[in-house]
């Protein structure tokens, strides 16, 4: 019962997340784990992405990626979220994918899922940590076990210090400010770690 399939489902409009939910899986691989990167919907119109170059080359890179499904959220034992911040909350691309998602929930399809999240901003206070825990409110009305880093290992440190979920701050320039791969290599394995111990648990019921 060890074996732990992840979903790493994100969004991203330029690429910072996409990145981190790369990380991710790398980290999830590492812990032994079946890994799916998979993104949501895009709800923007055409002309806004490509009025923004960064965006538009983004989109184009990341065309193959496959979109998140509901067979998705029922195969993963274990989910990572990765999102940007919209004034303090989620973007409308991962909050309507959440939505749609009730009628998984009267099923009990997502309970117990082991769930943890990451999160990037302009700047320094802008909304990082409010974030990550608008999100693990809907996870809390799943059912779902949230999986933070907190404090687990001193690499959370260089990666911005949050012990919700790694976040980090992008710069004019479109690069990290923070040294963030070792977190979320972490963060990812410790999520897969609680995955197996959920699963091996559940298991013996």
């Amino acid at each position: 019962m060890s074996n732990v399939n992840l979903a790493i489902i994100y969004y991203s409009s330029t690429g910072t997340n996409y990145q981190l939910a790369e990380w991710a899986a790398e980290g999830g691989r590492e812990a032994g784990a079946q890994v799916k990167v998979l993104k949501v919907p895009e709800l923007a119109p055409q002309a806004a992405i490509d009025s923004n170059p960064a965006w538009k080359a983004h989109v184009e890179k990341t065309r193959n990626v496959p979109g998140a499904t509901n067979e998705d959220l029922e195969w993963a034992d274990a989910i990572i979220f990765s999102v940007p911040t919209r004034f303090g909350n989620i973007p409308s691309q991962m909050k309507q994918f959440l939505d749609t998602k009730g009628g998984m929930w009267a099923q009990g399809k997502l309970a117990n899922k082991v769930v943890s999240a990451m999160s990037s901003t302009s700047n320094l206070h802008g909304g990082h940590e409010a974030t990550i825990l608008s999100l693990y409110t809907s996870m809390y009305h799943w059912g779902a076990i949230v999986a933070a880093p907190g404090y687990t290992d001193a690499v959370a440190f260089a990666a911005g210090g949050n012990p919700y979920g790694t976040s980090v701050t992008v710069g004019e320039d479109g690069k990290m400010k923070e040294d963030a791969r070792g977190g979320v290599i972490h963060q990812a394995k410790r999520t897969v770690t609680v995955a197996k111990w959920v699963k091996a648990g559940l298991g013996q019921q």
